[in-house]
Order: C-alpha cells, then structure tokens, then sequence
C-alpha cells in the first residue's frame, strides 16, 4: 500500500477515477434495524500500511494491542493519546491474533510457523514455544484461564491445546470430527473451554483437567461458526457464519435456538461479543453507510 497523502492531488485523481470505474452498489447491503441505541466510532490509522491489522484486544489498563497478521507484527495503541508503537515479530510468525495474560502482558498465535509467545514488556524481547507436534501447524485464537494456563486453537491443523506458562508443558487434542477447523474459544464461569467449529456445523466442550473433548451437534448442514461468547449465566451464543443465523446452546438443558440476522443468510456473521448486558456481532459480508 502506498499512502497518497488525503487532499493532496494524486489522492483526488485516484478518487476521482474509482468513482467514475467502479460506482456505488448495493450487492452488499445491510438491512438496519432502527432502535435508540446510538454508537459512534473512532479510528486510528496504523503506522505501517498493508499489514492486515486485526483481532485488537484491550487490557485492564486501557491498552489495546493488535497484530498485523501480513506485516509479521505485534502492536499497541494507548487510546487516551493515540501513540501507538510496533513490534516485528519473530521470522515467518504472521501472528492470527494476540490475547493478554493477568500480567498484561501480550501473548502471540504463530498461525504460519506453529508457535506461540510473547513479549516482555521489561525487556521488549520475544519468548516463544513452539508446537511439540509437526502436525500442529497454526495456532489461531486463546484464552487465558484463572491459572494461567493458555488454551488455544489450531484451525486447519483441527487441534485444540494448553500451554503452561510455568512449566512450557504444551498438551494437544484433536477434534472427533475431520475438518471441524476449530475456530474460536471462551471460557465458562467454571473455566471450562469452549470451541467453535468454522469447519462443521458443531460447537466443542473441553475438558479442563483431561483435555477429552464433547462435541454438541448445531442444526444445519451448512452451519458453521466463527466466534462464540458467554454471559454470566453460561449460555453460550454463537455466529452461525454459514447461515446468516445467531444461536444459542443451553448446557444445561442441551437446548438450541437461532435466529436469523437482519441481513439474511448471506450476511456471514463473524465476531461476536458480550458486553453491557447485551449480545454484540457483526454481519461481516455487508456494508452500510
């Protein structure tokens, strides 16, 4: 990417000839759904252009770090000032996503090179475990648990596993089903983890202790979900991806219901999120505005 500087007169000439090229459609878009709810939204621009930056997560101290998945970066932003500051990553990491342990501190998913790690924030220098099976080939998303213990998962390599910070200790499990590419992971109010499937129509309960695996079967050959999220009570909602659908599964009661997004069954909802009482996701094939 090549930053045109906005306003200045190459930055025109190259609006100028999008617009007339590739004019507005409507393939895409959303259906809103008018309520009170009001939101407004604030953007940062980061440093290096063309890096992917995604999967931001904010710390308890108000931080929010980020990875630049094509530019092999690690990075942060302080939103009360806006200066943010990257790190480059380990060679061929191309980290998936970060997640932060009770200290803060900022742990990496190595999804190109099958490791995972992080970064000292005293020294500024990487530490880095890397997976004890070949087959183990890209950790994707974690989560830390009250012990500490980091659980993660493998998507394509269809493994879910644990990393012990103390020992280094790494357990791998992998998923009844072939091709379920485990996708996103939460934990319940026990600790229990939870994974969705973005491979098969199924979500996935972990054993914490034994690491066994139960698998819940979701309605729908087509279903398939990215990211899951658990309120307070432990039910635990879904993006049906393939279907355009929020669920919910009831553990106690092994009950399923979903509803369909606003923007039907093209709209692949992808990120999902409990906060302030609510239920918040995305419908990620859709545009508005």
């Amino acid at each position: 990417m090549v930053d045109t500087g906005e306003g200045t007169a190459l930055s025109k000439d190259i609006s100028a000839y999008l617009a007339k090229h590739y004019p507005v459609n409507n393939k895409r878009e959303s259906t809103v759904v008018k309520g009170d709810l009001k939101l407004s939204f604030k953007y940062w621009q980061v440093p290096t252009l063309g890096q992917r930056a995604r999967d931001p997560v904010q710390g308890e101290n108000g931080l929010i770090w980020w990875v630049g998945q094509w530019g092999n970066i690690l990075g942060r932003l302080n939103p009360e000032t806006g200066e943010m500051k990257e790190y480059t990553l380990p060679s061929g990491t191309y980290a998936h996503s970060v997640s932060l342990d009770k200290n803060q501190t900022p742990w990496f998913l190595g999804n190109k090179n099958g490791t995972v790690g992080y970064l000292d924030l005293k020294t500024e220098k990487f530490k880095v475990y890397k997976m004890p099976d070949k087959n183990a080939r890209d950790p994707h998303t974690g989560v830390f648990d009250d012990a500490g213990i980091f659980w993660f998962t493998l998507q394509h390599s269809n493994m879910i596993g644990r990393l012990n910070p103390k020992s280094g200790d790494i357990k791998l499990a992998t998923l009844p089903t072939k091709g379920s590419r485990p996708y996103g992971i939460k934990l319940d109010s026990s600790g229990t983890p939870w994974v969705s499937c973005n491979g098969s129509n199924c979500l996935v309960k972990v054993d914490k202790n034994t690491m066994e695996l139960s698998e819940i079967k979701l309605p729908g050959a087509k279903t398939h979900t990215r990211r899951l999220a658990i309120t307070p009570d432990d039910m635990v909602f879904y993006v049906n991806s393939g279907m355009g659908k929020l669920g919910r599964y009831n553990p106690k009661n092994g009950k399923i219901t979903q509803w369909d997004n606003p923007s039907g069954e093209n709209s692949h909802p992808y990120a999902i999120e409990y906060a302030d009482n609510a239920i918040w996701f995305n419908e990620s094939a859709k545009r508005h505005g």
